[in-house]
C-alpha cells in the first residue's frame, strides 16, 4: 500500500515520539538497576552485571529475527509486540527480589527490544527518502539525546519513592508506545514483497559493501560503549564521587543533542554521509585518547565534550549510511545483520573496558586503555576511507 506524503509524515512524528518514549522510560531504569540491586538487595555486583550483560548479548543477537520477521509481515504488529513484552519485563523487574527474576525480567526486555529494534529502524528507511532521512536521522538523535537526559533525572526523582515506582514508570512509556503503535503507524512493508524467510539474509551476506560497513561499525560501537563503562569508572576515581558520573552523562547526552542536528546540516553541505563518517568516528577516537593525558576531573570533561561532538556526527549519520546501503527489497533482514555490530563491538568494548581499566590499574600504566580505544577507533576510520572509495570509484564507473 503506497502511502501519502501526510500518512508518511504523521508516521515519522509517531516515530519520533515512541523514540523519546523508549529512550527516555530505558535509561529511567537501566543506570539505576545495579545500584538498587547491589546496594538494596544485596546481590553480588558480578550477578548484576552479567544480568545485563545477558540482556544486551540476547536482544542484539535476536535482533536478526525481528529484522526477519519484518520482511516477512511488516512492522507495526512486531513493534507492538516487542514493546508490550518489554513493558511486561519492567513490570517483573519492579517485584523481582532474588537473581533469578532478574534475570527473567532482563530476558523478557531483551526479546522485546529484539522484536521492535531492526523493524522500527527499516520503518524509517521505508518511510524516508535519501533526501530527507539524513534530517530524519538527525532530529530522531535530538529527541533520544533529550531522553537519555531526562529518563536518567526522573528515574533518580523517582528513586525517592521507591525502586518500583521507577520501574512502573518505564514500563508505562513502553505500554504508551503499544498504543502509538498500533493506532498511529500504519502496517508499514519494508519487502518489496512476501518472501521465504532466508530470502533478506540470502540477499546481505552477498552484499560485500553493506557486511564491510557493518564490520567497520564494530569499531565506532566498541569506542561508543565506553561511555557506559571504562569512562564513569574513571570519572569516578579523578573526582572522587558518584556524582562526577551524572555530570559526565549530562555533558555527554546534552551535547549530542545541542549539536547534532546544526553540525550535520553543515557538514551534508560539503562532504557525503560517509566522510561524515569518517570525521565523526576520528574525533571519537582522539576524545578518547586524549583522556590519557587528563589528569583531573575538568581535564576529562574537556575530552568528553570532544567524544561527545564526535558522536553528534558519527551517530545519525551511521543509521543514514546504513539505510543507503540496505537494498530495499529486505530491509528488516539487513537492519536485523547491522544490530550485529553493536553485539559484536559493543560487547567486545564492554568487557574489554573493563578489563583494560582493571589492567591499568595493576600495571599503573594509566595511559594503556585510552591508547587502545583511540587506536581501535582509528583502525575502524581506515576501513572506513578505503570502503568509501571503493564506493566512489563504483559510482564513477556506473555514470561514465
Amino acid at each position: 500500500m503506497e502511502l501519502s506524503s501526510q500518512a508518511r509524515s504523521r508516521s515519522l512524528l509517531a516515530l519520533l515520539a515512541t523514540t523519546f518514549l523508549m529512550y527516555g522510560g530505558f535509561f529511567m531504569v537501566i543506570p539505576l538497576v545495579s545500584i538498587h540491586y547491589v546496594d538494596d538487595i544485596g546481590l553480588a555486583a558480578a550477578t548484576v552485571g552479567g544480568a545485563l550483560a545477558i540482556r544486551q548479548v540476547l536482544q542484539q543477537g535476536m535482533t536478526l529475527g525481528g529484522g526477519i520477521l519484518a520482511d516477512r509481515w511488516g512492522v507495526r504488529n512486531l513493534i507492538a509486540a516487542g514493546v508490550f513484552i518489554r513493558a511486561i519485563g519492567f513490570v517483573s523487574l519492579a517485584f523481582a527480589e532474588t537473581a533469578p527474576l532478574l534475570f527473567v525480567a532482563m530476558i523478557l526486555s531483551a526479546l522485546g527490544g529484539a522484536l521492535f529494534e531492526a523493524p522500527s529502524r527499516a520503518a524509517v528507511a521505508a518511510l524516508t527518502t535519501e533526501e530527507d532521512r539524513a534530517r530524519y536521522f538527525a532530529i530522531s538523535g535530538i529527541v533520544s539525546g533529550v531522553a537519555m537526559t531526562a529518563g536518567p533525572l526522573l528515574g533518580a526523582l523517582l528513586l525517592r519513592f521507591s525502586f518500583q515506582a521507577v520501574s512502573l514508570a518505564a514500563a508505562a512509556c513502553f505500554l504508551i508506545v503499544f498504543f502509538i503503535t498500533l493506532f498511529v503507524l500504519p502496517q508499514v512493508q519494508v519487502a518489496a514483497e512476501r518472501q521465504s524467510f532466508t530470502y533478506g539474509i540470502q540477499l546481505a551476506i552477498r552484499d560485500w559493501p553493506f557486511l564491510a560497513f557493518t564490520v567497520m561499525l564494530m569499531g565506532y560501537w566498541f569506542m561508543w560503549v565506553q561511555i557506559t563503562i571504562s569512562l564513569p569508572l574513571v570519572a569516578r576515581e579523578m573526582a572522587g564521587s558518584a556524582d562526577a558520573v551524572s555530570i559526565l552523562y549530562t555533558v555527554n547526552a546534552g551535547l549530542t543533542a545541542l549539536l547534532q542536528y546544526p553540525l550535520l546540516r553543515l557538514s551534508e553541505r560539503y562532504i557525503s554521509h560517509m566522510a561524515t563518517m569518517v570525521v565523526g568516528v576520528t574525533i571519537m577516537a582522539l576524545g578518547l585518547g586524549t583522556v590519557a593525558l587528563a589528569n583531573d576531573f575538568s581535564a576529562l570533561l574537556l575530552c568528553v565534550v570532544v567524544f561527545a561532538v564526535g558522536t553528534a556526527l558519527a551517530t545519525p549519520t551511521q543509521q543514514t549510511v546504513s539505510a543507503d546501503l540496505a537494498d530495499q527489497r529486505a530491509l528488516g533482514s539487513y537492519f536485523g545483520i547491522n544490530a550485529l555490530a553493536l553485539a559484536f563491538g559493543g560487547g567486545l568494548g564492554n568487557f574489554s573496558g573493563g578489563r583494560l581499566i582493571d589492567l591499568s590499574r595493576e600495571t599503573g600504566l594509566s595511559a594503556l586503555p585510552w591508547t587502545i580505544f583511540c587506536a581501535v577507533g582509528l583502525l575502524s576510520v581506515v576501513g572506513l576511507c578505503a570502503l568509501g572509495l571503493v564506493l566512489l570509484r563504483r559510482n564513477e564507473a556506473s555514470y561514465a
